[in-house]
C-alpha cells in the first residue's frame, strides 16, 4: 500500500472501524442485485425484480437521511443497532415471501423495510473526518473510502449473483443480511473513534442539511448518476442471460467497479490546488460520456472492457463530492449531508432499476443501455445548471457557532474531534 494510505492508520482504532465498515457496507452492493437475481430466477419477471430493487432504493432514500440525522444527534451506537434490527426483520420477511411465493404486495412491503439499512460508508467517513479534519490526510481518507466502496462493488455482485445462481436463489440476499449484522455490531462496539453527537436545539429550529443550495445540486446530480448505476446493474444481468451466460454478469459488473477502484487509488495519491467544483463537474461529464460505448456492445468481452473504462470516472467524482459536502454542510450535520448524497444515488438506482426493467421486458436487453445514456446527459445538464452554487460554501457561515462550541469541548474527546 502506498505510504500516504499507510499513514492513515497511525490513528488508534482506524483499522478496526475500517474493517467493520467494509463488512457493514457489503449489503449496499449485494442486496439490490441479489433481489434482482433471486426474483428473476424464481419468477422470470425482470419488471418485478427491478421494481423490488427500486423499492429498496427508494425506501433507503427516505429512511437513510433520517437515520443519519438521528446519528448526528444521538450517536452511532444508539441509532445504528435498532435500525439494523428493523432491516434484518424485513430482509427475513422478503426471503420467506420470495421462497413461498407469497403475494407481490408482501414482497414490496418487506423491500421497503430493507431500505432502512444504515449507511455504514457515511459512518466511517464521519469517523475519518473527526480524526483528520483540516489536514491533507482527509483527502487520502476519502479516497481510501471510495476504494473500499469499489472493493464492495467488485466482490459484492460476484458473491451475491454467484451464490444465488450456484446454490439457491435466496443465498445472496441472505449473506448480505449477515454482513450487515456483523458490521453494525462491530462498528458500534468501537466507542473511542465514534464522533461526538451534536444534540439539536430545543427551540424547534433544527434545520435539515438539505437546505444548503450546494448540497441540493450534489444530490440532484447524483439522482441521475444513481440512475446510471441502477440501470447498468439490471441491464447487464439481462444482457448476460440473453447471451447465455447469466453468471458472467457478476464478473462484468466487477470490472466496472475495478475501474473505479484503480482510479480511486491513483486519485488519492494526488494533491490538487484550487476549489474542487471544477474537478467534480469534469467527473460528471466523464461518467456521462462513458455511457456512449455501451450502445455499441455486441458481446460480453466488449461490454466488460467498456464498463471497466467507464468505471475510471466514478471514484474521483465521488471523492470530490465528499469534499464538496464538507464545504457546504455544517460539521454537526456532516453524517446527514453525506447520507443525502447516498440518498440521491439511491433514488437514481431506484429509477434506473425500474425503468431499465420495463425497457428490457418491452424491447430486450440491448435497448436497456439507452437508459444510462439518457441519465448521463441529465447529470451533465443538472451539474452545469447548478455549478455556480458550488462556489458558495455555506458550512463555514452556518456552522460557525457549532464549530466554536465543539472547539471549546475538544479536550473532552481527545483524538476524536
Amino acid at each position: 500500500m502506498p505510504s500516504p494510505y499507510r499513514a492513515l492508520f497511525a490513528a488508534p482504532g482506524s483499522k478496526a472501524f475500517t474493517a467493520a465498515g467494509l463488512l457493514g457496507r457489503m449489503p449496499l452492493s449485494m442486496m439490490g442485485i441479489g433481489v434482482v437475481t433471486m426474483v428473476s430466477q424464481l419468477t422470470g419477471r425482470y419488471g418485478l425484480a427491478g421494481a423490488l430493487s427500486a423499492t429498496i432504493a427508494l425506501s433507503a432514500a427516505v429512511a437513510g437521511p433520517q437515520v443519519s440525522r438521528l446519528v448526528d444527534q444521538y450517536g452511532q451506537r444508539r441509532v445504528l443497532r435498532p435500525a439494523m434490527l428493523l432491516t434484518l426483520a424485513a430482509a427475513a420477511g422478503l426471503l420467506l415471501a420470495a421462497h413461498f411465493r407469497w403475494p407481490d404486495w408482501v414482497l414490496f412491503v418487506c423491500s421497503a423495510g430493507v431500505g432502512c439499512t444504515p449507511s455504514l460508508g457515511a459512518m466511517t467517513r464521519a469517523r475519518w473526518a473527526a480524526l483528520y479534519r483540516g489536514t491533507p490526510k482527509l483527502h487520502t481518507a476519502y479516497s481510501f473510502e471510495s476504494v473500499i466502496d469499489e472493493v464492495c462493488f467488485i466482490f459484492g455482485p460476484i458473491i451475491s449473483i454467484g451464490l444465488s445462481t450456484a446454490w439457491f436463489p435466496e443465498a445472496g440476499p441472505l449473506l448480505a443480511a449477515c454482513f450487515l449484522v456483523v458490521g453494525v455490531f462491530w462498528l458500534t462496539a468501537q466507542r473511542a473513534t465514534e464522533p461526538a453527537p451534536h444534540p439539536r436545539e430545543t427551540d424547534g429550529r433544527s434545520r435539515s442539511a438539505l437546505r444548503s443550495p450546494g448540497l441540493q445540486v450534489l444530490v440532484l446530480t447524483f439522482v441521475a448518476t444513481g440512475t446510471i448505476f441502477g440501470a447498468v446493474d439490471v441491464v447487464t444481468v439481462a444482457y448476460a442471460e440473453q447471451q447465455g451466460h447469466k453468471g458472467a454478469a457478476s464478473v462484468v459488473l466487477a470490472l466496472y467497479a475495478a475501474g473505479s477502484c484503480v482510479a480511486g487509488i491513483v486519485f488519492g495519491l494526488l494533491r490538487f490546488a484550487g476549489p474542487p467544483a471544477r474537478r467534480w463537474l469534469l467527473g460528471v461529464c466523464a461518467m456521462a460520456v462513458s455511457m456512449i460505448p455501451l450502445q455499441l456492445v455486441g458481446n460480453l468481452p466488449f461490454l466488460a472492457v467498456a464498463l471497466f473504462v467507464a468505471g475510471l470516472a466514478i471514484a474521483p467524482t465521488m471523492i470530490t463530492t465528499m469534499s464538496l459536502v464538507e464545504e457546504h454542510v455544517p460539521r454537526a450535520q456532516l453524517t446527514e449531508g453525506m447520507t443525502w448524497v447516498s440518498t440521491g444515488l439511491a433514488v437514481g438506482v431506484a429509477l434506473g432499476s425500474a425503468v431499465s426493467g420495463w425497457v428490457i421486458d418491452a424491447a430486450g436487453a440491448d435497448a436497456g443501455y439507452g437508459v444510462p445514456a439518457v441519465a448521463g446527459a441529465v447529470a451533465v445538464a443538472v451539474g452545469f445548471l447548478g455549478y455556480r452554487r458550488l462556489h458558495r460554501p455555506t458550512a463555514q457561515r452556518e456552522g460557525t457557532h457549532e464549530r466554536h462550541s465543539e472547539r471549546d469541548g475538544d479536550h473532552e474527546r481527545p483524538g476524536v474531534a
